[in-house]
């Protein structure tokens, strides 16, 4: 890595500036791959990107804090006032909440209105959960919608609607399983009365529009 800096003309004040925000060098690797342009930027600008990094609640040494550099570099202040006030509006959160929700999952600013639109009324609309419980459980909104969050409701109320559930589990749980796990807890238990549920659950991961899984 030293000899990249160096040769790049950034390892003495930018590196040592990221060094100093706590940054490990394997982070510093990452961000550096995730935003190439930081690497020819003046030390001013990073030192402008920390400061706004910090601004957002993610302090300097806290594992999220390359996520929250990567989320603001492109970003200008106003730009960013205007992404939290979408995402207050679109999940409902009141200001401490839309404040938390970015501190804790930085990646939140560049996601696309579309998409953020998309995640609101499936979860929010369809799913039924509560504004402040995506709070909580922010990772669900890292995954993909078409390919994991939706196949596994309709998977999970297909097993509710027909009393083949035990135990009622949350959708924070339902939706962070690794793909393994999940089949494992809710598909592979139910093969004898429903056979076909893991061939319309993998359908509808492939993006096939399956709303209703089958018994035969």
């Amino acid at each position: 890595m030293s000899s990249h800096t160096t040769s790049r003309g950034w390892s003495s004040p930018i590196l040592a500036l990221l060094q100093g925000c706590g940054l490990g060098a394997c982070d510093i690797a990452k961000l550096c791959i995730s935003t190439p342009r930081l690497l020819d930027t003046n030390p001013m600008r990073v030192q402008a990107i920390v400061a706004c990094a910090q601004n957002i609640g993610v302090p300097r040494g806290s594992r999220m804090f390359r996520h929250a550099m990567r989320a603001v570099a492109s970003c200008g202040e106003e730009e960013i006032a205007t992404r939290v006030e979408y995402l207050r509006n679109t999940f409902m959160w009141m200001d401490g909440e839309v404040g938390m929700a970015i501190s804790k999952f930085p990646p939140l600013l560049n996601k696309s209105k579309e998409s953020l639109q998309h995640r609101s009324e499936f979860l929010i609309s369809e799913a039924g959960l509560e504004p402040v419980h995506i709070v909580q459980w922010l990772v669900i909104l890292g995954h993909s919608l078409e390919g994991r969050l939706r196949p596994r409701y309709y998977a999970v109320k297909f097993l509710k609607e027909n009393g083949l559930l035990k135990r009622d589990s949350s959708y924070y749980t339902v939706f962070k399983e690794s793909d393994m796990t999940f089949k494992k807890k809710f598909i592979h238990p139910h093969k004898e009365v429903a056979p076909h549920l893991e061939k319309d659950y993998d359908a509808a991961c492939k993006g096939e529009v399956l709303t209703n899984f089958r018994f035969t």
